[in-house]
């Protein structure tokens, strides 16, 4: 299993933070990726991938919750730490749009996303994107960058619980859908909506600290947790868990040019 989306710079981790490690390498996690929520994170992101011995690798972003008055002194600061020389960042984000609870910088939130997805092209890395109550927008942002370059956008449309249509459209665009513990949940219709959807376009993430699947719901999300996400994910393709972890863990590999 790898968890492409972990905020394991959470201070819920702090205190047992050796010990959380130590539980997902048992439980059969083998990478894990931190993203980056603003430009205060940066640091803490390091911090912690820095103490796992690469187990940990780390990405870059400004959230779109993120984007307030300075967001362009936030993006000043990100883009000096990606573009910096031996810049260990694996994939740009956590990145997107996200119109749930304020649109006051909706449209600074689409200047953020173009100009960080035009980055990703740049330096050739993958993107991990939030959208929101945001779909069109964020759909429309990706296709326009995609038309201004040779080769279209790498990534992942993270913690996708949307229908089928917008998945069909994702996977058009050459993205993977992040699959995580949503998918448990009692009354989703992920299970549905990903009926014809190839299992090849599917990576594993938690959103941890967040989103903690059944039978965990209101407790610490963990990477080990993934399990239960690929025990659904088994029911909905009708594959052994095993081959259902083995195909994301390769899609994983791929998206994020990771070793195996």
């Amino acid at each position: 299993m790898i968890d492409t989306h972990c905020h394991l710079d959470d201070e819920l981790y702090a205190a047992d933070f050796d010990s959380v490690l130590s539980a997902q390498k048992a439980a059969g996690v083998e990478r894990i990726l931190v993203p980056g929520v603003d430009a205060a994170n940066i640091d803490a992101v390091l911090r912690v991938c820095n103490r796992s011995n690469g187990y940990l690798l780390p990405a870059i972003g400004l959230h779109p919750e993120n984007v307030q008055d300075d967001w362009k002194e936030q993006l000043d600061t990100i883009h000096s730490r990606l573009f910096a020389d031996s810049s260990p960042y694996i994939a740009v984000g956590e990145i997107g749009l996200d119109y749930h609870f304020d649109t006051t910088f909706k449209a600074e939130q689409i200047q953020a996303f173009r100009l960080q997805l035009l980055w990703a092209q740049e330096k050739n890395l993958p993107v991990m994107i939030h959208s929101r109550e945001a779909t069109e927008d964020c759909l429309s942002t990706i296709r326009q960058v995609n038309a201004q370059s040779p080769s279209p956008l790498r990534g992942v449309m993270h913690c996708f619980s949307g229908s089928r249509e917008t998945a069909q459209q994702i996977i058009d665009m050459g993205l993977y859908l992040g699959i995580g513990g949503v998918i448990t949940f009692k009354n989703c219709r992920l299970k549905d909506n990903l009926q014809g959807i190839p299992l090849e376009r599917l990576v594993l993430e938690t959103d941890a600290p967040y989103m903690t699947p059944v039978p965990f719901r209101g407790k610490r999300n963990e990477s080990r947790f993934m399990t239960y996400v690929i025990d659904v994910l088994s029911q909905v393709y009708g594959l052994p868990a095993e081959e259902i972890d083995r195909q994301t863990t390769r899609n994983a590999q791929a998206l994020f040019t990771l070793s195996a």
